[in-house]
């Protein structure tokens, strides 16, 4: 979070710089401080201090201020530790769990939520509609289309998931206003994952990208949920972006089961478990 505000600093306006040193001469103090007396500091209007927060990707003062606290406690470094040809299974181990675990962690305090509100809003409003619900991913990202499929599916939305190329050019095609595809990529340089949204955009419908910052996908959808993590592809690593990128499925799933409404869902999740019981052995 402070490596994002000091690669800012040259954009931002001459009194968001001084609120900016403010942050980076102690991120601990800042996140503690009323904004009154940030603004006091800073030689700066109050509206200013939270303009600048609102300049560097967070939501506002509230936002920005507690990502800051969750970014600079103590705890799992952020940083991606590689894994070894001669490291031991231990090794192995705490590496492994510490690159996932500072995954999630760097995400919780970068995330947008403004971001997943827009596509929850999205995905709610395709549903109550009847509209198509659809997700685009390939290879890793595949996977990742079809849990989201099976995830939404048990709360009674009809989704479909395609990971081959061909089927979501068609499918895109097909896409009209008040439709909704939920594209998911790593890179965010497929060509068909930017084609199918590409399509999917000039048919109208609603285009939600799960993909890396600064990548062409992020800039080609309506709506961009970012998941930032570097993939060492010359190295023994695990996939972590492919769990980072289930766990904004899940933050999605939840938002819009909660907009559905429990009266609605747990009836119909009570007797989906009931009828599964069969399926098990007592």
């Amino acid at each position: 979070m402070l490596d994002r505000i000091k690669a800012c600093l040259p954009s931002l306006a001459p009194a968001e710089q001084r609120v900016a040193k403010l942050v980076l001469a102690d991120p601990r103090v800042f996140a503690l401080t009323p904004v009154s007396e940030l603004a006091d500091r800073a030689h700066v209007s109050k509206p200013t201090v939270v303009r600048f927060c609102r300049s560097v990707g967070y939501d506002g003062l509230s936002d920005f201020k507690l990502k800051l606290a969750g970014s600079v406690s103590e705890g799992v470094p952020f940083i991606h530790r590689s894994v070894d040809v001669d490291d031991k299974t231990s090794d192995i181990m705490v590496k492994v769990i510490d690159n996932t675990v500072a995954a999630f962690l760097k995400y919780r305090n970068d995330a947008s939520a403004g971001a997943i509100d827009r596509a929850v809003d999205a995905l709610v409003r395709a549903y109550k509609a009847g509209r198509r619900i659809e997700f685009f991913g390939v290879g890793n990202s595949g996977v990742v289309a079809q849990d989201a499929q099976h995830k939404f599916f048990r709360l009674g939305i009809n989704g479909v998931a395609y990971s081959d190329g061909h089927m979501q050019v068609m499918s895109a095609s097909l896409l009209q206003p008040g439709d909704c595809v939920l594209v998911i990529s790593n890179s965010g340089r497929t060509r068909d994952l930017m084609d199918s949204c590409d399509i999917a955009r000039k048919n109208g419908a609603t285009t939600i990208v799960i993909t890396a910052s600064g990548s062409p996908l992020a800039s080609a959808g309506h709506i961009h949920l970012a998941a930032d993590h570097p993939e060492g592809y010359d190295r023994y690593s695990p996939m972590v972006s492919r769990l980072l990128h289930l766990m904004i499925i899940d933050i999605l799933a939840t938002c819009v089961a909660l907009r559905i409404g429990g009266d609605k869902l747990q009836p119909l999740l009570r007797e989906m478990k009931n009828n599964l019981r069969s399926k098990r052995y007592a």
